[in-house]
């Protein structure tokens, strides 16, 4: 792990994620999660105080270890139950069946094979369990969507690995899901390669 990505990543990634306009999607998502809860590219930890009074356990799990350290301060101070873990989400440390509920939060943009995190995700999940997701990703416009493929290659490179051009709904659908309920668009203000957004709630097909 370079310099880059060990020290200064983590805390450009914890600033950027905790601005305002951020921090209102993730309400409009976290209270929704219930009983035993895996969130998928913890990170920093910003979702965990949101986390409300139906959820029993949360497992994080994030392959960046100084990310983890910043969300174990975030744990302590959250009433649920909650373990930390690094791990890759194409190769979960958890057996078929063990969760109520999934959350993704801006972590499908980043994660190499984005396919099988999500087989790996339908495999932890109860049949009847919620996957809740909210992510940026390929715009509806054309315009949009041209410039948001010749960006990536760089952003990639600085933004830890993230994609701004990855279709997150055909991904959800192609991986067994069926999507309940989705909200997309540019939910948050900036430039608009940046800022479309999928919201929503799936379950297995």
């Amino acid at each position: 792990m370079s310099f880059y990505e060990r020290y200064v990543l983590p805390r450009l990634l914890h600033v950027a994620m905790g601005q305002a306009d951020i921090t209102r999607q993730r309400e409009r998502v976290i209270p929704g999660a219930h009983g035993r809860v895996l969130e998928v590219g913890v990170g920093s930890g910003l979702n965990l105080p949101l986390y409300g009074a139906g959820v029993t356990t949360v497992a994080g799990i994030d392959p960046s270890e100084p990310l983890l350290a910043m969300a174990a301060k975030a744990a302590a101070r959250t009433r649920h139950e909650t373990a930390l873990s690094p791990a890759s989400a194409e190769a979960l440390p958890f057996p078929d069946g063990g969760f109520d509920c999934v959350v993704s939060t801006w972590t499908l943009c980043s994660i190499p094979d984005v396919e099988g995190a999500l087989g790996e995700i339908r495999r932890v999940l109860k049949p009847d369990g919620d996957l809740l997701f909210i992510e940026h990703g390929l715009a509806e416009d054309e315009g949009v969507r041209r410039w948001q493929h010749r960006l990536t290659p760089l952003w990639r490179r600085c933004a830890g690995g993230c994609h701004l051009d990855r279709p997150i709904r055909a991904l959800i659908a192609g991986a067994g899901f069926e999507i309940g309920t989705l909200e997309t668009g540019h939910l948050i203000k900036g430039p608009r390669p940046f800022t479309y957004h999928y919201r929503g709630q799936a379950r297995i097909a």
